[in-house]
């Protein structure tokens, strides 16, 4: 089991191990008890054991069947597993139910994806909005669920608020939720801020997203490692990149240059998963909703051989994203599907939504040439290239030209200075006056 320090940090040294349970009520679920069984390795959770039940609907006491329940405890003590997994989730009083008949400690799939996003969130913000959703999971569940926790030790699910603020009044648990909703509205507010100075200084946001795992920071850290040269020193950070489920949660921006005048903002939000918590959902929404605003959307495929149903399993993943960005209100953003990994696919996926698609490797660095290409021809695709005479006078605008312009030569005439390149087609209407059309005139 895991264990806490005098400062109530988790020690990681001890293993454990446990038995993954699903219903299958509304079909089938083979693939998202796959998928519980990567969350649980997420965590650090050795599955031992998995059980499924077929029935019309939940046991409201205890969730699966009176018989089912007995075969799980009979398994459990065999096996001498000391947590149990179930793949929805649960009500309070069902967890205390199960735990007095298992003998052993109950999670359902919320609690360890929250656990896992307790364990991984490192900024401030991270852990308010995982602290949020805990809070609000667990807030309706305090009847039954209290008693349970006066037994609990330290493990999973007890991450973030931990038990002493589970086992105050609900008045104080209402307190905590509104500080915190309050602190997360401060950084919304100065997020805000810094997205109308961007906006202000018209450069485009590129926003990466797709299901968990699927490669995302890996595209990001490639496209930085790729133009380290043209983007500022101080901003080729790569991020946390790492095989396995939600390696990285919180938000990263990283300005990328594709050459003079082509710089955007890349951004790498957290990735998504099927059955992700409607309370992580809406603790993370502000931080989302920079995808909703952005000017060009990448959506990472795992493009991977898992094995058989490869092609539903991307299919899946994709629909998941789409579901979630629905969610967000992410309608009608221009998409560029990329599908990833494809180093280890054994076949080429086929897009049919109808978006442009680019077939990558991260690890290998295939593909990129052609993604940096997509991405510049979206967002720079309306260039005009042109000539512009400016007077020794407006000497700003020359300034202004050569940082958001692509400039090919400077020639400092009589008139003015003369620029030579391909310009933004906003910027190039704005100093049309300046213009010389004539091939002779800029010869």
């Amino acid at each position: 089991m895991l264990r806490f320090n005098e400062n109530n940090e988790i020690l990681r040294d001890d293993e454990y191990n446990a038995i993954i349970v699903g219903l299958a009520w509304k079909g089938d679920i083979s693939r998202s008890m796959d998928e519980l069984e990567g969350l649980c390795a997420a965590d650090g959770i050795e599955v031992a054991g998995r059980i499924e039940q077929s029935l019309e609907r939940p046991n409201t006491a205890t969730y699966i069947g009176k018989g089912k329940v007995e075969e799980l405890a009979e398994l459990a003590a065999n096996m001498e597993v000391d947590t149990v997994v179930f793949n929805d989730e649960l009500t309070g009083i069902q967890i205390r139910n199960l735990e007095e008949a298992l003998g052993v400690r109950v999670i359902d799939r919320t609690i360890l994806i929250l656990d896992i996003f307790a364990d991984r969130a490192t900024s401030r913000e991270g852990k308010l909005q995982v602290e949020l959703a805990q809070l609000q999971y667990r807030m309706p569940r305090l009847t039954g669920f209290g008693k349970a926790l006066s037994r609990l030790g330290g493990g999973i699910g007890t991450r973030g608020p931990g038990e002493k603020k589970l086992e105050t009044d609900r008045r104080h648990i209402e307190r905590r939720i509104d500080d915190i909703k309050g602190e997360l509205a401060r950084i919304a507010e100065n997020r805000q801020t810094q997205k109308k100075a961007r906006d202000k200084s018209g450069m485009p946001v590129v926003a990466l997203a797709g299901y968990t795992n699927s490669g995302k920071s890996a595209i990001m850290n490639s496209l930085i490692e790729m133009f380290e040269e043209e983007t500022r020193a101080e901003q080729q950070k790569t991020v946390k990149s790492k095989d396995m489920l939600f390696a990285t949660l919180d938000t990263a921006h990283r300005r990328i240059s594709l050459g003079t005048g082509m710089d955007f903002i890349l951004i790498d939000t957290v990735g998504f998963v099927s059955g992700l918590p409607h309370n992580l959902v809406e603790a993370f929404r502000s931080t989302l909703e920079e995808v909703r605003d952005a000017d060009l959307l990448l959506h990472v495929v795992d493009s991977s051989n898992k094995g058989e149903g490869i092609e539903e399993d991307r299919d899946f993943q994709i629909d998941v994203t789409n579901s979630v960005l629905r969610q967000l209100g992410v309608g009608g953003t221009e998409t560029i599907m990329v599908y990833n990994k494809m180093d280890i696919a054994s076949d080429r996926p086929m897009d049919t939504g109808g978006n442009r698609a680019v077939y990558t490797s991260a690890k290998t660095g295939s593909g990129m040439d052609e993604l940096a290409e997509e991405i510049r021809k979206t967002l720079f695709g309306d260039m005009v290239k042109g000539a512009l005479l400016i007077p020794y006078d407006k000497g700003s605008i020359v300034s202004y030209l050569c940082d958001n312009a692509q400039i090919d030569s400077i020639d400092y005439r009589e008139e003015g200075t003369l620029l030579r390149g391909s310009f933004k087609a906003e910027d190039f209407g704005r100093y049309r006056g300046y213009s010389l059309k004539e091939p002779e005139e800029i010869s």
